[in-house]
């Protein structure tokens, strides 16, 4: 009997560790693209004193200088273009984040007309998978794009530009 509760609180305890192992999200690169608050506030200045205030100037009104998602908005689009991708037959590699303007319908777009906005859409290569293996062929890589945009999944959009339009970075909480 002391064998017996013995190898069930072995069994359990390896099956919490294992368990609580697969909890743990999978340890990740720190990104190397990173740059430090002081650039991203002159990134910022340079925005808005030279290209925000002329589109601000074209349009009449104050333009949306940031666009923000979720967290969750851009994991759940993640997870999107992974699963329509292999749907289709696509190596998703990136997301391509384009600048974009609505057009000056308010009855369509509110108060969102006329403004910026900030859209996404996955990029990557078709693959070809013949007899249960994928095909690389190099020399037809080289004619293409590096990282085409997938125009068979759905490009997102409606990020919040937030009361009032114009941010200035560090934005206030």
């Amino acid at each position: 009997m002391k064998k017996f509760n013995y190898l069930l609180l072995t069994s359990l305890f390896t099956l919490l560790v294992f368990q609580s192992c697969n909890d743990v999200p999978p340890k990740r690169d720190e990104p190397r693209q990173l740059i430090t608050n002081k650039e991203a506030r002159e990134l910022n200045d340079n925005y808005n004193r030279t290209r925000h205030r002329l589109i601000s100037e074209t349009i009449q009104k104050e333009d949306a200088n940031a666009i923000w998602y979720s967290l969750e908005e851009l994991e759940n689009y993640i997870y999107y273009i992974k699963k329509e991708g292999k749907n289709k037959g696509y190596n998703v590699d990136g997301i391509r984040f384009y600048l974009g303007a609505y057009s000056n319908n308010p009855e369509k777009y509110s108060d969102k007309a006329n403004m910026t906005t900030v859209f996404l859409t996955p990029t990557g290569k078709k693959v070809d998978i013949q007899k249960g293996g994928v095909l690389n062929l190099p020399a037809m890589m080289q004619t293409q794009e590096l990282n085409p945009d997938i125009e068979e999944i759905q490009p997102m959009n409606y990020g919040n530009m937030g009361p009032p339009p114009r941010m200035e970075y560090p934005s206030a909480n």
